[in-house]
Formats: structure tokens, C-alpha cells, sequence
């Protein structure tokens, strides 16, 4: 069944709203418990790049999660802190998109773009969700 994917109804699911670098929101969507934020993205055309698809090879994906729902994360692997040491404007509350899973808890997160990204093969690609 590759390629399909089943979408909750309305209201039924795990809201994310993203953000512009700025905090102005760009989209609120909903996901399936166990989705990621840069599978999200992509499915909806934000503009959050993953150069890498997903393989933890680059930081084009970092964004900035609440500080409320942060600590309901599992705590980042050392190769998504190795990505994250090379993402643009860092901070504390920084992860790498393709590695947040939706969880019933993180109902209602904002995820906030950063204003730039660090991207070490640079092509004028642009990813497509597969």
C-alpha cells in the first residue's frame, strides 16, 4: 500500500500549526498519530526543505517547537544532536523535523520555521514527498 495514505476526519486528529520564521501562522493541519512533522510539511507544501529525506544527514529541517510541548519529546538521538549542531539559529527548543512524531499529547503544537537554513548540497532541488 505504498503511497496511500489515510488522513483523519476533521477534527479526529493530531493538530499542528506551523509557523513562518516570524510566528505568522502559515498552516494548521492534522496527522496521524506517528506522522513527522517534515512528512507533514511536505504533504502540504510548506516550505521546509530535508535535503537528506529523512536520513538524519543534514539540519534542513530543523525547526522550533513550543516550549510546552518540548519536553514531551523523546530526548533527540546523538545523531539527530550531531544534525542539530549544524542547523542555523539554534536554539533551545530546536529539532529536526523528520525525527517529531505526532503523539496524542503533542495536540495543539506549533512548530515555527527558522529564517534560514545550513544546506551543504545545494542544487536548487527541491524535495517532493514521495
Amino acid at each position: 500500500r505504498h503511497g496511500s495514505l489515510t488522513r483523519p476526519a476533521p477534527g479526529t486528529g493530531i493538530t499542528v500549526h506551523f509557523k513562518d520564521s516570524k510566528g505568522a501562522l502559515i498552516k494548521t493541519i492534522e496527522g496521524n498519530e506517528g506522522d513527522d512533522i517534515l512528512s507533514l510539511a511536505h504533504e502540504h507544501d510548506i516550505d521546509l526543505e530535508g535535503a537528506c529525506e529523512a536520513s538524519l544527514a543534514c539540519s534542513t529541517c530543523h525547526v522550533y517547537v513550543t516550549p510546552q510541548h518540548y519536553p514531551l519529546l523523546p530526548e533527540p538521538s546523538d545523531d539527530e544532536n550531531d544534525m542539530l549542531d549544524m542547523a542555523f539559529g539554534l536554539g533551545e527548543f530546536s529539532r529536526l523535523g523528520c525525527q517529531v512524531q505526532l503523539t496524542p499529547e503533542l495536540d495543539g503544537m506549533e512548530v515555527q520555521l527558522p529564517s534560514a537554513t545550513r544546506n551543504m548540497f545545494v542544487d536548487g532541488k527541491k524535495p517532493t514527498h514521495h
